[in-house]
């Protein structure tokens, strides 16, 4: 009886620590499902309506100081855990959120996010060069309206000089961001390879002595002098 009783007893031990086991294996194993990788690709619309790549677009979660910022492509990857809202966004364009569900059964989740582009209209400033319209009368009345001004201003609009206004004044925010992307482009094209050098290209110096046989540098020259 007493025999009975021990092994019954160890038996209900065994299954206690069995419990125990299971449940602290299923809680760690929830745990470690508990995050996840969000990886995905940033787009939006050309003037085509054709998907393109969005780069520089701030990926952060939501009430926290994690997040990241996509490629040059598009891509990002980050570590978020379920129940996250992720939130997108970059300047010129809608906001986006999106919420990493509890269903989810993998350790990697793919995103496919679009950016829809957003337009922002100020209010009407207008900007005197006076501070009253009695100041703009008096200084109206009193305007130079002789050929002297007229000089100056075809002067300033000369071709000598918007010439070189062309090469001198620098490029605005699109026109350097451009530059920027097809220097990157360039960098990605031939990355782990040489550059192709175009004094070996016969087909540049066919098309070179063509247009040299043809005279298309003497004309060029004449039409400059």
């Amino acid at each position: 009886m007493t025999n009975n009783f021990i092994i019954t007893q160890k038996s209900h031990l065994y299954f206690s620590l069995v419990v125990c086991f299971l449940v602290s294996f299923s809680t760690v194993f929830a745990q470690e499902k508990e995050y996840i990788q969000f990886s995905g690709v940033v787009v939006t619309e050309d003037d085509n309506g054709e998907p393109q790549p969005l780069p520089y677009t701030d990926i952060a979660i939501l009430n926290t100081s994690r997040g990241t910022v996509s490629e040059f492509d598009g891509f990002f990857s980050l570590v978020a855990a379920i129940g996250d809202t992720i939130v997108f966004s970059r300047l010129g364009y809608k906001s986006a959120r999106h919420e990493i569900a509890d269903t989810l059964t993998d350790d990697f989740y793919s995103w496919y996010q679009v950016m829809s582009q957003d337009s922002i209209l100020l209010p009407e400033a207008v900007i005197y060069p006076w501070p009253s319209r009695e100041h703009y009368k008096i200084e109206f009345l009193a305007m130079d309206v002789s050929n002297d001004l007229r000089r100056h201003a075809d002067d300033n609009l000369a071709e000598r000089v918007l010439r070189e206004m062309r090469y001198e004044m620098p490029a605005d925010g699109k026109e350097a961001y451009n530059l920027m992307v097809d220097n990157q482009i360039q960098v990605a094209k031939y990355d782990g390879q040489f550059k192709p050098q175009h004094i070996f290209d016969a087909m540049a110096w066919a098309k070179f002595i063509k247009a040299w046989k043809n005279g298309d540098f003497k004309k060029k020259k004449k039409k400059d002098k």
